[in-house]
């Protein structure tokens, strides 16, 4: 893919009947990202306890249906305040998927990176959803989900890629074959047991997904996935990094090869369904066709 392909909508982040309400978000990452923690909240650990009907909404999946979820209850602009317990029940990859859908709205090219971020909890590395955005000379990293008021000690709408802040799954597969990462510091939450080696390897099958503006929910499985290593690929993932590194530091023949194999390789990607295992307790057959 190239830029120009990144102003173009997905499937997900098509507003379609919404598309005026996107319209009217101006487009600087911070209005976007302000937006995005106003229609949505996240499901865990957004500060309230939404009722436990309200939790499924974390499958809306499509920036349509977010918008449907959020228009019955407030048939409003988006920056109209919401009160937290009365958003959309999301969680990163969401308002990062609104805020991709707003500046692809714009036209600009925008996508989201999937990987571990450090700046929630010491010593531990939680699985993370970034807005990637390009300003016109480069590629920023930005996190909707943080608000600015927070005592962060970082500018969470430009954030270093070499900060250590935040690191792709590619960069942390990498660094697990290498040996100088404890993988099982890197997860979904010090306090559960889905973290790891195992996790760190479907991660990465999901950055390319994303990549590919296939922006699946997190605990979406298809393809090469596996809960256990002994069953896996390693090379391919191995490829799979290597391919997402080099792209991410300019390499146009990488950036191809990537679209090549996600487009040849039924491993590296959903086909019309997927299996979603839902963190709210829910076990579905997804169709992805819209």
């Amino acid at each position: 893919m190239n830029i120009d392909d990144y102003r173009q909508h997905s499937p997900y982040s098509d507003p379609g009947r919404h598309a005026a309400l996107l319209d009217a978000v101006p487009a600087d990452i911070a209005s976007v990202a302000a937006t995005a923690r106003n229609v949505i909240v996240h499901y865990r650990a957004g500060g309230v306890e939404l009722p436990p009907d309200r939790l499924e909404e974390v499958n809306c999946r499509w920036v349509d249906r977010i918008l449907d979820t959020d228009q019955s209850r407030f048939p409003l602009p988006l920056a109209a305040e919401r009160p937290a317990v009365d958003r959309v029940a999301g969680c990163c990859r969401d308002h990062t998927l609104l805020s991709v859908a707003v500046l692809r709205q714009h036209g600009i090219p925008s996508r989201s990176r999937v990987g571990f971020a450090s700046y929630f909890a010491p010593d531990w590395h939680h699985d993370h959803v970034l807005v990637e955005y390009w300003d016109g000379r480069r590629w920023v990293w930005a996190d909707p989900e943080l608000d600015p008021a927070g005592d962060w000690g970082f500018d969470g709408y430009d954030i270093d890629p070499k900060a250590g802040l935040f690191d792709s799954a590619a960069r942390v597969w990498s660094a697990y074959r290498a040996g100088t990462i404890d993988p099982d510091r890197y997860g979904v939450s010090p306090e559960l047991p889905v973290r790891g080696d195992w996790f760190i390897h479907d991660y990465v099958l999901i950055e390319l997904a994303h990549r590919q503006k296939d922006e699946l929910l997190l605990w979406d499985g298809f393809g090469a996935m596996t809960e256990d290593l002994a069953t896996a690929d390693l090379t391919l993932v191995d490829e799979i990094a290597a391919l997402l590194l080099a792209a991410d530091d300019g390499d146009e023949a990488a950036e191809k090869a990537l679209a090549d194999r996600y487009a040849g390789d039924a491993r590296l990607r959903p086909g019309t369904t997927v299996e979603s295992i839902s963190p709210v307790g829910s076990v579905s057959v997804v169709d992805l066709r819209r």
